[in-house]
């Protein structure tokens, strides 16, 4: 069999194990969010709470996951980056769902009091440490096992698995919905979480096959990889990290549609309001519309010579879409509030399909995991986790959405902006080597030569009498 053949064969293989897991990882992160918009503030906090507040409670819980999050990014970046990505995804999709199954047991608030809402946070944590790893890996495993000039496109298998996650994790209880409130809020959403540790195994089997990619295999025999990745990052690469950070926030709009939007859409306080399954069914129509458009992003920017103008028009029209989504929802027209969700769904998706690879482009080898790891994970603690509760107060503070609306749309200017500046500063043709690439063969070759010398300087000692 030919090596283009392998590499393909590899390349398809990677993706796909990749797409599994992480679809796996998102459900399990996902799932989190949908109960803590429906269910947590009833469960592991008092009943006699203002209005409002047990969710916005069981939304500070959610973000200590996303705290969590870098410290996810450096400890399996680490690991990722010294030992290998395949051995650190394992690890990572064991800790995910054994943290989501113990919630599935956790008793609630009106059972052990206090220790309800300490205990749901520490498994958050645990939740927030297991995606920290997770992303990194999963993005680097696809695209350095793709072939040349395909990182970004076959990155988007992993970001793929970020809408199959949610719209399993919205399926699933948009099923359970259906149940009685009182049975659903005892124990019909618990079912979500305790189903995940059947997911886990099958993601295990797949994973466990798995290649490590070459470049990575290569680094270990030449016994080149960094002692402490996460310094060396940080040491050389500290602005590549903050400018991939500020290039994601337009990722971070899915928690403003999905988790802030069910708890809003459904307060029987509107006189426009949603019933719970109804506007869960919105939810997974949009993820639906996300699952089908997101790969043309990775397309797109893989065909397009000049990447920057490509991730300029795919951004732009979020300016405008996000904030009227918000408000074709707030008609309480059904058909309308698909509308707008699946047109503000498009821009954001695509761009997601893109930046994982273009990210992946910005680092080298030998600290890449660690590198796009701590940039996706700094922005998911700073923006991401805070998003569902920000997005909250602004509301119960104005008793408006505009300030929402506005939030959602200022997530699109702040990436466009860094996006773009990432690109002039890693390359902005697909097809080529990223700067960090071209150094890294520079490297290689002058690394080759000296063993070459040295090789000759003994023979040369050999030979002699």
């Amino acid at each position: 069999m030919s090596d283009s053949v392998n590499t393909a064969k590899r390349a398809r293989k990677a993706g796909i194990a990749s797409y599994v897991g992480t679809t796996i990882e998102w459900y399990d992160f996902y799932i989190y969010g949908a109960a803590s918009a429906l269910v947590f503030g009833h469960v592991f906090f008092p009943d006699n709470l203002p209005d409002g507040v047990g969710t916005l409670l069981s939304f500070v819980t959610m973000w200590a996951g996303f705290i969590a999050r870098p410290l996810g990014g450096i400890v399996f970046g680490h690991f990722g980056d010294k030992y290998g990505r395949k051995k650190t995804l394992v690890v990572t999709l064991i800790l995910m769902g054994a943290a989501s199954f113990v919630v599935g047991l956790l008793p609630g608030y009106s059972t052990i009091g206090l220790a309800a809402p300490i205990l749901l946070t520490f498994l958050r944590v645990l939740q927030g440490i297991a995606v920290g790893g997770e992303w990194g890996g999963s993005v680097l495993i696809a695209s350095e096992s793709a072939p040349k000039g395909k990182s970004i496109l076959y990155s988007a298998f992993a970001q793929q698995g970020s809408p199959t996650g949610n719209l399993l994790a919205t399926g699933a209880f948009f099923f359970l919905a259906m149940m009685p409130t009182p049975e659903f809020i005892l124990y019909g959403w618990r079912i979500a979480f305790l189903a995940s540790i059947l997911l886990i195994v099958i993601g295990l089997v797949i994973r466990l096959k798995l290649e490590e990619p070459q470049i990575m295999q290569q680094a270990r025999k030449k016994d080149a990889v960094v002692k402490v990745p996460v310094v060396e990052a940080f040491k050389k690469h500290w602005a590549l990290i903050l400018i991939g950070a500020g290039a994601l926030p337009l990722v971070q709009v899915t928690y403003l549609k999905t988790t802030f939007a069910t708890a809003w859409a459904t307060d029987k306080s509107h006189d426009w309001a949603y019933g719970t399954s109804s506007f869960l069914g919105i939810v997974a129509i949009a993820l639906v519309v996300q699952f089908i458009v997101q790969p043309f992003g990775a397309v797109i920017l893989s065909r397009v010579k000049d990447m920057r103008k490509a991730i300029f028009w795919i951004v732009v029209p979020e300016f405008v879409l996000m904030p009227l989504m918000f408000f074709a929802i707030q008609t309480g027209n059904t058909w309308l509030a698909i509308l707008g969700m699946a047109a503000a769904t498009v821009p954001h998706s695509m761009f997601y399909a893109g930046i994982g690879g273009i990210l992946a482009r910005a680092f080298p080898a030998k600290v890449r995991y660690t590198g796009i790891s701590l940039s996706y994970q700094l922005c998911s603690m700073t923006v991401a986790g805070a998003t569902p509760a920000l997005a909250q107060w602004m509301y119960t503070s104005t008793d408006t959405i505009m300030p929402v609306a506005i939030l959602g749309a200022s997530y699109a200017v702040v990436s466009l902006i860094c996006t773009l500046i990432l690109l002039q500063k890693t390359g902005w043709v697909a097809s080529e080597d990223s700067n960090a690439e071209k150094a890294e063969k520079i490297e290689l070759a002058e690394e080759t030569a000296e063993d070459e010398r040295l090789a000759a300087l003994d023979r040369e000692d050999a030979s002699r009498p």
